[in-house]
């Protein structure tokens, strides 16, 4: 009866483990390295998507800006001050679609309250190259989370842009719990924005979440994140407009004291997640893969994992979703971003973590 309970759930999507694949479909080169990365976006060129330079986040506030073809990279100036605390620091990096012409980069990070809280903000500015060391110019925050709250987890700041242009940021509930659930409030949801930082159908676009440290838009146009779950419960959604993702009232891990969640998103009128992972794998990121190098991987979900040490595959259809590969590699996983030739880029989390690139296997 249990084994084909898991059968069961495996054919969903939504099985309660999942065993490392054994063949690696790439092989594994060291571009750089960098002390505890954060997140990496290619800067647009004029009529191409990418190219091969590309923009570095460090937690402790650095930015540098790295050409993949050469390893070369210089530390951009003018970055603003970020609040550095527990998980929070120096976050996402995001050049706007229109970049060649407006020279535009989005920046994400924790910035200092009064009473010793903080909140995640995200902000924009224009980077100014070729003329000398390459700097950060006229930089203004757009967004504020609020509260701010004391404590230095759950920030989430990841920033994804829409094919429209508009620009989506996941809002973590700050290990707060209930103000996940309270619509009056920053915490635990995501949140729809002009690319001047406007909100566009009200205060959020979709509630309930806790911890989203990864976003992507597929082809179709549809967001997909992956999130952090508490003691197992990860997940990977599908983010619809208006709807509540159960945080905290459902999920499928439980507390860090052993008290149990209840697992019944339906049944209390929430979202049920796509795929859930129990034992954690600590999703740090996620990119729905658009190239052409890895044909076999077009369209589908790529997860940089941190607990579990490896880089996952989940097979997207449509609005369906389930699990397909993992790769075991050995290091903390904090980031996954495409090349402009289809090649992957991952980042190793902590000091010293290397940048590396997967191109197929001979």
């Amino acid at each position: 009866m249990q084994g084909a309970a898991l059968l069961v759930l495996a054919a969903c999507g939504i099985a309660p483990s999942q065993q490392a694949s054994a063949k690696k479909p790439f092989t594994v080169s060291e571009v750089t390295r960098f002390d505890g990365p954060w997140a990496m976006d290619f800067l647009p060129g004029s009529g191409v998507p990418k190219t091969n330079m590309a923009l570095v986040t460090e937690k402790a506030g650095k930015l540098w800006l790295l050409n993949v073809a050469t390893g070369q990279k210089q530390e951009v100036a003018g970055v603003p001050k970020v609040h550095v605390e527990g998980q929070g620091g120096l976050a996402d990096v995001v050049a706007h679609p229109a970049f060649a012409g407006n020279q535009r980069i989005y920046l994400s990070f924790p910035e200092e309250g009064p009473d010793g809280t903080s909140g995640a903000v995200v902000g924009y500015g224009r980077l100014i190259l070729g003329t000398g060391h390459p700097h950060l110019e006229g930089f203004k925050v757009i967004w504020r989370q609020e509260p701010k709250v004391k404590g230095g987890n759950h920030y989430s700041e990841r920033i994804a842009f829409a094919p429209d242009g508009t620009l989506f940021v996941s809002s973590g509930e700050r290990f707060q719990f209930e103000p996940a659930q309270d619509p009056n409030v920053d915490l635990g949801k995501i949140i729809h924005l002009t690319d001047e930082g406007q909100r566009i159908g009200g205060r959020y676009y979709s509630m309930g979440h806790r911890n989203v440290l990864g976003t992507d838009f597929a082809a179709d146009g549809r967001l997909w994140e992956s999130e952090m779950g508490p003691r197992g419960g990860d997940e990977v959604n599908l983010i619809l407009q208006g709807k509540n993702y159960g945080w905290p009232k459902a999920s499928y891990g439980s507390h860090y004291d052993g008290r149990d969640i209840p697992d019944d998103h339906k049944g209390q009128g929430f979202e049920e997640p796509k795929v859930w992972w129990n034992p954690s794998i600590s999703p740090g990121g996620l990119l729905i893969y658009k190239g052409d190098l890895f044909p076999k991987w077009k369209g589908d979900a790529l997860i940089p994992a941190l607990s579990a040490q490896a880089l996952i595959r989940v097979d997207i259809n449509g609005d369906q979703a389930k699990k397909a590969d993992q790769w075991d590699l050995g290091a903390r996983i904090r980031a996954v971003d495409e090349g402009p030739k289809g090649e992957v880029y991952l980042l190793e989390d902590g000091d010293g973590g290397r940048l590396l690139k997967l191109t197929p296997a001979g």
